[in-house]
């Protein structure tokens, strides 16, 4: 069993979107975004699956403005860690801990959610109980990498993705982490999907999740590295499309950029979902779908956090 860091990074309410910016520019993977009114609303919304509220566990969100991320505890994971922390000054803990240990944690407080109109999320240890009438459930181990469904920026991208399935489409998943998004598509009856994800721990976390939901590698590719640096990952994403659904649930000043090269990648009429999004910056996202030639079809909002879809095609009754 592998031993890990769990290194958290304090901020604010007002600074988490532009310090997970910079901390994913300097290589952080995998971040975990905590705030008190986040885990407010998370308990609030899935209150019927409670028997109680862990009181400590109350506490310790309390007044919570934090990211983590992990990294492997060896000289990989430390010079890693190192280059995530470059220029940020501030406080921070780091705590080593082993992969179970952390399951568990999750464990405490992550319970099966519905998500839109069709979704059910089920950690994978709940499997077995009822699903509700009409949800499509979607079996989830998201081990040490982000993407349990239970941020808003998740939901907010889930709630898009499931307007867009009919059946039989192509998914393109960018920074797929867990593979939720992808892994949902395909629940939801898309063909087949490709994710990708900056982080190589990604891979090996989508695919355990695609076979609890008995998605195989027939219909399912999950590769590691960066749509905005590696020539040769673009390329070949750009030979396996065109793609009528595109997703990035990631940050805006990954997506701003993105939004210049995700043309490539789709299909005609089809549309690019991205979320993760701070509301205090989502028209400037929006500005940069624009000036790239997308025309905004959709626009979700909830709890400070913004997803936007968009194609090459405008809506009916856009010019």
């Amino acid at each position: 069993m592998e031993n890990w860091l769990e290194v958290t990074v304090e901020t604010s309410d007002a600074q988490m979107e532009e310090l997970a910016a910079r901390l994913t520019m300097n290589g952080a993977e995998g971040l975990v975004l905590e705030d008190e009114a986040e885990f407010k609303n998370f308990l609030e919304e899935n209150r019927q699956y409670w028997d109680y509220v862990d009181d400590e566990l109350l506490e310790r969100m309390r007044g919570v403005a934090r990211i983590k991320f992990y990294v492997t505890d060896d000289a990989d994971g430390r010079a890693q860690m190192d280059r995530a922390l470059t220029g940020i000054d501030n406080p921070r803990t780091i705590a080593s801990l082993k992969e179970e240990d952390w399951a568990y944690g999750w464990q405490k407080y992550y319970q099966p959610m519905t998500v839109g109109e069709r979704l059910y999320i089920v950690p994978e240890w709940e499997r077995g109980k009822p699903v509700p009438a009409g949800r499509v459930p979607v079996y989830l181990n998201p081990g040490l990498t982000f993407g349990t469904g239970s941020h808003a920026s998740t939901q907010l991208c889930l709630g898009l993705l499931e307007e867009r399935i009919a059946g039989g489409e192509r998914v393109l998943d960018l920074g797929c982490g867990s593979g939720i998004l992808s892994i949902a598509a395909m629940d939801l009856g898309a063909a087949s999907a490709v994710g990708v994800d900056i982080d190589p721990k990604a891979v090996d976390v989508a695919y355990e999740n695609a076979a609890l939901n008995g998605i195989g590698r027939d219909r399912y590719t999950v590769r590691a590295g960066d749509v905005l640096s590696d020539g040769t990952l673009v390329r070949e994403l750009e030979e396996s499309g065109p793609y009528p659904v595109v997703l990035a649930n990631i940050v805006s000043d990954v997506i701003i950029p993105l939004s210049g090269q995700v043309d490539r990648y789709l299909a005609p009429g089809g549309a690019f979902l991205c979320s993760g999004i701070i509301d205090t910056r989502a028209d400037e996202v929006e500005s940069a779908l624009k000036k790239n030639g997308l025309h905004i079809l959709r626009r979700l909002e909830r709890d400070g956090w913004c997803a936007l879809a968009a194609s090459r095609d405008p809506a009916p009754g856009q010019g």
